[in-house]
């Protein structure tokens, strides 16, 4: 299991108070409750740092339990990536997988019992008439004209829906609680409804499902569930939550407590479920894992690591108010991971050839370079008379203050040489072809001339045995407002430049086998993972952050 910072919050503060009042004596129990019907995002990833990481630290359980209440926007293929992110993160449910699905014999008894207390009843009206009688914050909603059905009448009509006499639409079973309510949802909220679908796991032996708001409670005190910790935005069903499990007869002190907190809202993010399958079924990305979507299968193959998620969880802590949270914060964090962990290798993205004509051509030297200076470990690098920099490090025409390749100015060859450009070659065009160099034979490392001074060092490969690889560089997929806001018409909003793709990029050798998934920094360019597209024959990367941190310096001032 992860291993989770113990920062205090104020749902830790209330557990903690809850345990000193006496409550809850068989211990700390939670839950994360996805709904099947998509891929993880990064906000769920705060909740289920937060979910396993309150029972962690209070020596308690966490439940994974499937919301599958939806059939007709549920998947086994959400299932199981759902189950492969929470294991990516760190976090075990160990036997404790469970469904709503498995208690809908239990959670229609339960509407029964509702029915025979006069508490529930069967309505004919459509969703149209309910939502038009329902009233609004300043004005109260109508009763349905089903409202006083007898409880005989409503048993017969819910177990006739349970048999599938009727179509899809034409009866809800609602709560019967306060019309008049001043919180829309005691407004006589539905709790189940009719649809003829078919589920991914319990076939077609239903044609009704509970709806959210009564599933849920529910769910959480079949299983025992001691804090059930959610969004803000569930804040006002919390009272028919605390009414349900109330009138149901569960015990006041020993049945959940529900609590709410910020969601995570982050610049130049979508945390909509709903918009991240809308990308994906209209082809804007390539799936559910483009490394551009915010998903936690996106930000894996992005490159993103299981411990700089959990920091950024971590760091953003748990609050009671929404707020927008900087990007830069969470590319900070995987910066920071990756500065401790990533080799250094040397990627030219767009090459210029250099020839060093006075490297003997027949040649080849092996040079020692530094792995990573964090945790040491040491390669060689191989070195000969034609090599490639980037295009970027040559100017013809440089400023002052530019202290790369410039004609007949000088610059250092990591791990290498110091060279000289002597000629620029050009074709018809004018356009540059290659760069002839010389270079000083004796400052290399341990050479006379080793520790001559010079302003300028530069990242290369050699020419003869550089690799091929395909190099893709990412930006933000979403153009924002300047406060990194996403516009409502997202779609318009896409970023035409959020991929480039370099597919004549080389890299030193020493990465010929590297597996999908390993990290590297790339000197001077910034930290690049492997990706599952990656062959033996070619080899992919994708550019995980840049190297300027702009968060470590906004958080100083």
């Amino acid at each position: 299991m992860a291993e989770m910072q113990q920062s205090s919050n104020f749902i830790q503060n209330i557990i903690e108070d809850d345990l000193k009042q006496g409550k809850y004596a068989d211990g700390i129990h939670t839950r994360f409750p996805p709904e099947p019907n998509g891929y993880l995002h990064i906000g769920h990833a705060k909740s289920i740092c937060l979910n396993f990481g309150l029972a962690e630290r209070n020596q308690g359980l966490c439940n994974l339990r499937f919301d599958d209440t939806n059939p007709t926007k549920e998947d086994t293929e959400y299932v199981d990536s759902i189950q492969e992110d929470i294991k990516w993160l760190g976090f075990s449910w160990a036997d404790r997988m469970f469904y709503a699905s498995d208690y809908f014999d239990k959670l229609y008894a339960y509407a029964e019992q509702l029915i025979e207390k006069g508490l529930a009843y069967v309505d004919d009206q459509s969703a149209e008439e309910i939502k038009a009688t329902r009233g609004t914050l300043t004005e109260p909603g109508q009763e349905s004209p089903c409202r006083n059905r007898s409880v005989e009448e409503n048993l017969d009509l819910f177990r006739r829906m349970k048999a599938g006499e009727f179509q899809d639409g034409a009866k809800v079973l609602r709560a019967k609680i306060d019309m008049a309510s001043p919180n829309m949802v005691l407004r006589d909220t539905v709790i189940y409804r009719i649809a003829h679908a078919h589920h991914h796991r319990t076939g077609d032996a239903w044609c009704i499902y509970p709806m959210y708001d009564f599933a849920h409670p529910l769910s959480d005190a079949i299983e025992g569930i001691t804090h059930s910790v959610c969004t803000l935005e569930f804040e006002e069903h919390r009272p028919f939550y605390d009414w349900l499990l109330e009138h149901l007869g569960f015990e006041e002190g020993k049945r959940p407590r529900q609590i709410e907190f910020a969601r995570l809202n982050l610049t130049n993010t979508i945390t909509s479920k709903r918009k991240l399958r809308q990308l994906v079924e209209e082809g804007h990305v390539r799936g559910w894992d483009d490394p551009r979507m915010p998903t936690i299968s996106g930000l894996r193959r992005r490159g993103y690591t299981p411990a700089s998620l959990r920091k950024f969880c971590e760091e953003i802590g748990v609050a009671k108010a929404n707020s927008l949270v900087d990007a830069a914060m969470l590319e900070h964090c995987v910066r920071d991971d990756l500065n401790e962990n990533a080799d250094r290798v040397m990627a030219v993205l767009r090459p210029l050839k250099v020839i060093i004509t006075n490297y003997p051509e027949d040649k080849e030297e092996w040079l020692l370079a530094d792995n990573n200076p964090l945790r040491g470990g040491q390669r060689f690098v191989p070195f000969s008379r034609e090599i490639y920099i980037e295009q970027d490090d040559f100017l013809e025409e440089a400023p002052k203050k530019f202290f790369r390749l410039k004609p007949g100015g000088e610059v250092r060859l990591k791990h290498a040489y110091i060279i000289r450009c002597d000629e620029v070659i050009k074709d018809e065009q004018g356009r540059i072809l290659e760069l002839h160099c010389t270079c000083d034979p004796d400052s290399k490392t341990g050479g006379a001339t080793a520790n001559r001074k010079i302003k300028g060092t530069i990242h290369w490969v050699a020419a003869k045995t550089a690799l091929p690889c395909e190099v893709r560089l990412y930006d933000y997929l979403i153009e924002t407002d300047e406060d990194g806001n996403v516009p409502a018409d997202f779609i318009a909003s896409l970023n035409d430049k959020s991929l480039e793709v370099l597919d004549k990029a080389l890299i030193e050798p020493s990465v010929k086998l590297t597996a999908a998934g390993t990290h590297y920094q790339f000197l001077r360019e910034g930290y690049f993972v492997t990706d599952p597209d990656t062959t033996p024959e070619r080899l992919v990367f994708n550019r995980v952050v840049g190297l300027k941190d702009t968060w470590a310096k906004v958080s100083k001032k």
